[in-house]
């Protein structure tokens, strides 16, 4: 199964251009959208959930013609939203099976069954009987997780699903996940440089609602390979390094500025040669972006 996106264009009525000409093959697995807020992933995640309806271009999930097809894409679709509400006095148990049984699911046995599988599968069945007003902010994720599991999708959109979890949540998020992308096309839309890392295999960068990189992570690191270096400096400099080289990030490290730039030459001066990451590339090509609208 494989999702293909091509020249899918949207511009809101303010005038706004959303998405301009996205292009991408997403195949079974783990696809990572990576990109700032306000980029255009939550514009393209319902466009292509059916949720709204784009200016121009077409989306085909196999066979089904996603945009023209909407309640028969809607048939194999899971959607994790980036923001999701909940009956907070109901258990996940009952509210689980109350959203099986309107996804069709009418055999009493069956159901249960296939609630009973969820609730396991997100690592929620000891807490099945609990109010959803108790659950932490990753519980609630993966309860969203369990819903959207419901109609054994063939795609599952989740939206900026780790904002705001500690790490211990994100790495159960992250296992739940990375066991679904074994077998279903998972878009994983985010602003989170470390998901991506962690789960995919395959990404996007999208900015200003363009496709600025995608690829292979490993692949596409190594184009910054002996070009990322790294130096300690006083916050009173950062202004007078920012205009003399390409900084592409900054972090402070003990109360100073730790810069990274990009450059083709060692830049001297102090720098040090350090392994490229994945923040640097998508850091590296904002920088890029940035500098073309300005321009």
């Amino acid at each position: 199964m494989e999702l293909i996106i091509d020249n899918l264009s949207k511009t809101y009525s303010n005038g706004i251009q959303a998405l301009q000409n996205i292009s991408l093959e997403i195949p079974t697995g783990m696809f990572g959208l990576l990109g700032p807020n306000g980029a255009g992933k939550s514009t393209l995640m319902r466009t292509i959930a059916t949720l709204q309806d784009a200016d121009s271009g077409s989306v085909f999930l196999g066979d089904i013609d996603v945009l023209k097809q909407k309640n028969e894409l809607r048939k194999t679709l899971g959607y994790l939203p980036q923001q999701f509400g909940l009956y907070p006095k109901i258990s996940a148990e009952v509210l689980l099976n109350h959203f099986a049984v309107l996804k069709g699911i009418s055999n009493k046995g069956e159901r249960n069954d296939l609630v009973k599988a969820l609730l396991q599968k997100t690592n929620l069945y000891e807490v099945r009987k609990q109010n959803l007003k108790g659950f932490s902010g990753g519980m609630k994720q993966r309860f969203g997780i369990a819903q959207a599991l419901l109609s054994n999708p063939k795609l599952l959109i989740v939206d900026e699903p780790t904002a705001g979890l500690d790490p211990l949540e994100r790495n159960r998020f992250y296992n739940v996940l990375s066991e679904l992308g074994e077998h279903t096309v998972v878009i994983l839309s985010t602003h989170i440089v470390d998901d991506v890392k962690e789960l995919c295999t395959n990404m996007a960068i999208i900015n200003k609602g363009q496709v600025c990189l995608k690829g292979n992570p490993i692949q596409i690191l190594e184009s910054l390979k002996d070009r990322v270096y790294k130096k300690t400096i006083e916050k009173s400099e950062l202004n007078i390094y920012k205009q003399n080289y390409k900084v592409i990030s900054e972090k402070l490290f003990l109360g100073k500025p730790t810069i990274h730039v990009l450059s083709d030459v060692h830049p001297g001066d102090g720098f040090s040669l350090i392994n490229a990451e994945l923040e640097d590339v998508y850091f590296s090509e904002l920088f890029k972006n940035t500098n073309l609208k300005r321009n």
